[in-house]
């Protein structure tokens, strides 16, 4: 199926690894034209170096609670490409502790990277989504917005604020005619869990050692997740096809998720 991405112009956060990286192959591969960022440029543009040879790539460093960062990677994006088609707000990541082991600081740091990192980039992109006429904007989120944890409160509490500001932006961009979904991921295989298990030292490999997490925490499908099957979906909903939904949701979980 044509995905209608050929030439589309979007810009992914958080693209030097993860979700981020697959996410950028998978639109290089459906003819997209990128504009990537992350905090640290060597290590994106090491990543990301064979899509050049695919399509039309602009990397550069961001720091996406900074709204003047921010606002020079979308001027350079917009210079480059005449316009954008989508944004993937992705950078994001998961403080394990809970609320007693978590400073002030911290708690105000995810809220931070949370609502800003996805508020500075819709703001100083709306213009160009709008110009596009078929303006789509993912964010990446987790089904702990909806599932809190003790281990991650701190976490769960920003990621729960950023669902519901994500709902309250598909409304409110909705007559610029673009659209806001949210992906909400559950346990899956990147950098940062693959940390943890050279961290915790268990004597078996990364498989066995994940599936314990994954039986203890009810995935249904008994294993992690991976950084392509997060991709796919935030693909199809960058897609001119998917152009009546809106305000959505979609948990790619593994079956984790206990609500209805």
């Amino acid at each position: 199926m044509d995905l209608q991405l050929t030439g589309r112009r979007i810009l992914i956060t958080g693209a030097s690894s993860g979700i981020g990286l697959a996410t950028a192959r998978m639109l290089a591969e459906e003819g997209a034209r990128l504009a990537l960022c992350a905090r640290d440029e060597q290590r994106l543009r090491a990543a990301t170096a064979d899509l050049a040879e695919i399509t039309d790539v602009l990397t550069a460093s961001c720091d996406v609670t900074d709204r003047a960062s921010v606002d020079t990677f979308v001027g350079q994006a917009t210079d480059r490409f005449g316009g954008l088609d989508g944004l993937v707000c992705n950078a994001g990541r998961s403080l394990m502790r809970t609320l007693d082991e978590t400073t002030d600081e911290e708690i105000r740091d995810e809220f931070d990277l949370k609502i800003f990192g996805a508020l500075n980039l819709v703001r100083a992109t709306r213009k160009a989504l709008a110009d596009s006429g078929v303006g789509s904007i993912v964010i990446v989120n987790a089904i702990l917005s909806r599932q809190p944890e003790l281990r991650l409160a701190a976490t769960a509490a920003a990621r729960a604020a950023l669902l519901n500001l994500s709902r309250s932006l598909a409304g409110d961009l909705a007559d610029d005619g673009i659209r806001v979904n949210s992906v909400l991921l559950g346990l899956i295989d990147t950098g940062q869990w693959q940390r943890r298990y050279t961290e915790a030292d268990s004597g078996v490999d990364f498989d066995a050692w994940s599936a314990e997490i994954a039986r203890d925490r009810g995935i249904a499908l008994g294993r992690f997740g991976t950084a392509d099957e997060l991709a796919f979906p935030i693909t199809t909903l960058l897609s001119p096809r998917n152009s009546y939904m809106t305000g959505a949701s979609l948990d790619v979980g593994g079956g984790v998720h206990r609500y209805v």
